[in-house]
């Protein structure tokens, strides 16, 4: 039988056999045959994963509908948009480890945030995007109609505005890829994040007169268990986690607000994997290990479950690649 695998997945084929490699296949091989039974998969994405360029391949995981729902910070958010148009005038510190205080203060007064060895512009990145986001903000606030985050970033994108000043091909855009699928997304707790300040700035100073011009939180949730419910009458729901935090708890827990709290049979989450570095133990939602899930709710004795721990930007490339027959 001739080998279907490209040269990517071929290599960690041969090579990743044991420990955390051998897990990081055991995790891929899992997905796939969750999409191939007919399965639906939710990505959350946590840390700084699109400052990260995960974007070069989750984008074509969505454009392949390898990907139908995804719960991300709001940096994540954002940041994948930053990229898309202020790429060039980023600056790398691969020396991030040996900068002092001193250091630290020359890359603030040239107003370029750092995200470890990577330096966000704010003119170019931040302050371009707040212009456009700000017209959309007060033009639905005139109207007096509500959108959620991520829709106001599709519109961003979809409208053209932003166009001009794309310095990557947009096919290594996650964003991009989710806009144009009008893909379903969450983003919890999206006020933390520089796009929410900005928002809450507007709101101060009288630009956005009425605050929930923006939904947020629990309005996430709700819409968030009409697609899962939705969704789980005809397919089994996976959940893929990139780190912890937010991006992952709040949406997992949709299945036992709908069983507890609502009284509602609803569908346990029919796979899990997480790419963590956290350490087991000590209390930490990010560090749990899956079967601890059990006890809440949310998976099953039988859900395929996978951790892999290790570094996720390292990891989830890897991963979306070997999905993707790379």
């Amino acid at each position: 039988m001739k080998n279907s695998l490209g040269p990517i997945s071929n290599f960690i084929k041969h090579n990743f056999r044991h420990f955390n490699a051998a897990a990081l296949v055991d995790a891929a091989e899992g997905y796939k045959t969750h999409l191939d039974s007919g399965g639906k998969m939710m990505v959350t994405l946590a840390g700084a994963m699109s400052t990260a360029e995960l974007g070069l391949t989750l984008a074509e995981m969505i454009r392949q509908d390898k990907v139908h729902l995804i719960s991300c910070t709001g940096a994540n958010l954002e940041e994948d948009v930053f990229n898309l148009v202020a790429h060039s005038h980023y600056e790398r510190v691969p020396h991030y480890r040996q900068l002092s205080p001193q250091d630290e203060v020359k890359l603030l007064e040239k107003h370029m945030n750092r995200v470890t060895d990577t330096c966000i512009p704010e003119g170019e990145a931040m302050r371009r995007m707040e212009k456009v986001m700000l017209e959309l903000w007060t033009d639905a606030d005139k109207k007096g109609e509500s959108y959620f985050p991520h829709e106001f970033f599709y519109k961003a994108i979809l409208s053209g505005k932003l166009k001009q000043f794309y310095e990557i091909d947009p096919k290594d855009s996650w964003m991009v890829a989710a806009a144009e699928k009008n893909l379903p997304m969450i983003v919890p707790g999206w006020e933390d994040s520089t796009l929410g300040n900005m928002y809450a700035a507007a709101c101060m100073r009288g630009d956005v007169k009425r605050v929930h011009t923006t939904r947020t939180g629990i309005e996430y949730m709700t819409s968030l268990a009409e697609f899962y419910q939705s969704v789980t009458k005809r397919a089994s729901l996976g959940m893929f986690q990139i780190g912890g935090g937010i991006a992952g708890d709040f949406p997992i827990c949709v299945v036992p607000m709908l069983h507890q709290d609502m009284g509602i049979e609803a569908r346990l989450w029919g796979y899990f994997a997480q790419i963590s570095d956290s350490t087991t133990s000590y209390g930490s939602y990010s560090g749990a290990v899956p079967n601890e899930k059990i006890t809440w709710g949310k998976l099953g004795v039988d859900t395929p479950k996978f951790i892999v721990e290790s570094d996720a930007t390292i990891v989830a490339p890897l991963i979306f690649s070997y999905i993707l027959n790379h």
